[in-house]
């Protein structure tokens, strides 16, 4: 009998080949991000006459609140920026002075809430300039009396005989001493808007290493960028936020600021943040990453036609307030400081401890914006301690700052977490993500199930993608998010070039269905 062959269809039915591969297991990948969701400015966590104010104000002027509270922690910059520190831990300290930036479109009445938050502090300018007057007419008659004596004794020792004028020579040298030594105050300047550099650190020098820029346009930042000189000039912006030394050596005179303490709070239009983000010039200098920014929903077409007005009683209270510690701190010329309690102390840790996974390069929150996040703690200590003197006004200096106030520091840090990554978002700082949908296009257009590195620059727009290196964080990107996976290298030992890494591309951008 002939033995039948068997039919072994079924039982090798599915399996691989011997030159075939089994295919990739591939889980769904995870989407990149879209349009981040921003956090609500937290007007809970301000001192009580404060966050009445600052409602008030965003009634009445019918914007988000977020700007005018963005503005009254810049004015509390402008009060202590220079004349209190915050003692953090060991050798950390932090000065007082914050920069903040907030976007908004035009018609948003940013200059009616710059001038309601800032008129008290005009006001504490004017107060300030009417003690200092008669100081400063006795210092300049004072002035202009020794150097008349000094020009005098020094027209005689010129005409004097022999015998006499060594005498006089001397006299005439101790008079121009003496009139080159007094000293005439400059009148007090809390204020700067649409101001240079050099300016800035004229004032910062003339002003006992203080100034603030308060500004509803965006000015500032084209100065910085060299509208006047032709090329970036950050080094006063840089130093001014981090308290380091600052010297100039100029052809008229030396400027040397040994803790200068500028604050800046800004509104520009998106368009001025979208710009700053094509402009080299502010790239890898580390100024923006100084800044805190809002970036909140404009109320544009759904305004009430008649908000409730500011009530009297509370812009009164604003107005005393603002006065009396900015008075107060006026005459600071050794910095009040600032302690935290224990509790305050170790609820600050607990958040440093939470932040620093988020600067992860890959795959942390902030990894793209590692240097503004590294910045963060620092700022938070600031805030508690504006936050603490608001409170406390003239006695914040005897008290140390609560855990409560830590915390409501802490969360205008995470208010402001949220709106800075949409910030730098604008900026190009996420044009890694940007750059990977455009790969992710290409990929599903092309339909490939592997592709290598160099074959894939072939379909990539070299205005975007000038080097296969400008690829390497993007496609780091789409492996973390599973869309490809990288394969391993097959090296053939022999010279020439190196073959192009491959990657295994994800059955979903082949068939969408998949």
């Amino acid at each position: 009998m002939t033995a039948q062959p068997v039919d072994n269809t079924d039982l090798w039915a599915g399996l691989p080949t011997l030159d075939e591969p089994p295919a990739p297991v591939w889980e769904d990948p995870v989407p990149l991000a879209g349009p981040r969701k921003l956090a609500p400015f937290p007007t809970a966590s301000l001192p009580g006459w404060l966050r009445e104010f600052v409602a008030a104000v965003a009634e009445e002027t019918q914007t988000p609140v977020d700007l005018a509270g963005c503005i009254a922690l810049s004015v509390l910059a402008t009060a202590a920026g220079g004349r209190a520190v915050v003692q953090v831990r060991g050798h950390w300290r932090e000065p007082t002075n914050l920069y903040v930036v907030v976007s908004l479109p035009p018609a948003n009445r940013k200059s009616a809430v710059f001038g309601l938050l800032t008129d008290p502090l005009y006001e504490a300018e004017q107060q300030l300039r009417t003690r200092t007057q008669p100081a400063i007419v006795e210092a300049e008659m004072t002035a202009r009396l020794a150097k008349e004596a000094a020009d005098k004794a020094a027209s005689k020792a010129a005409t004097a005989g022999t015998d006499e004028r060594d005498e006089l020579v001397s006299t005439a040298i101790a008079l121009a001493q003496t009139a080159e030594s007094v000293s005439v105050p400059a009148k007090p300047q809390l204020l700067a808007d649409d101001t240079t550099a050099e300016t800035v650190t004229s004032r910062m020098a003339e002003q006992g290493g203080r100034i603030s820029v308060m500004s509803a346009e965006g000015d500032i930042f084209d100065i910085i960028a060299g509208r006047y000189s032709g090329k970036p000039n950050m080094g006063v912006f840089l130093k001014g936020h981090a308290g380091d030394r600052l010297k100039v050596d100029r052809q008229t005179r030396e400027e040397y600021i040994e803790h200068p303490a500028l604050t800046m709070g800004l509104c520009v239009q998106p368009q001025v943040l979208d710009d700053i983000g094509r402009q080299d010039g502010f790239k890898g200098r580390g100024l923006l990453g100084r800044f805190l920014y809002s970036v909140p929903e404009s109320l544009v077409g759904r305004r009430k036609i008649e908000p409730d007005p500011i009530a009297e009683q509370v812009m009164e209270t604003y107005r005393r307030h603002v006065l009396d510690l900015t008075l107060f701190l006026a005459e600071w010329t050794d910095p009040a400081l600032i302690q935290l309690t224990p509790e305050a102390v170790a609820t600050l840790k607990a958040f440093q401890a939470r932040v620093e996974p988020m600067l992860e390069a890959r795959g942390g929150i902030m990894g793209q914006i590692g240097d503004w996040g590294g910045k963060l703690v620092g700022a938070t200590a600031r805030m508690a301690a504006l936050l603490h003197l608001a409170e406390h006004l003239t006695k914040g200096h005897t008290v140390p700052v609560a855990e409560a106030t830590m915390r409501d520091a802490i969360a205008l840090a995470e208010y402001f977490i949220s709106h800075s990554l949409a910030a730098f978002d604008s900026m190009g700082a996420d044009r890694i993500v940007e750059r990977a949908r455009t790969v992710l296009e290409v990929l599903h257009a092309h339909g490939w199930r592997e592709v290598s590195k160099r074959d894939l620059m072939v379909k990539l727009s070299r205005s975007e993608f000038r080097t296969a290196n400008d690829l390497d964080p993007v496609l780091a990107l789409l492996e973390d998010h599973g869309y490809v996976r990288a394969q391993a290298v097959q090296r053939t030992g022999g010279r020439g070039r190196p073959p192009s890494p491959r990657y295994l591309i994800h059955p979903c951008l082949a068939d969408p269905t998949a």
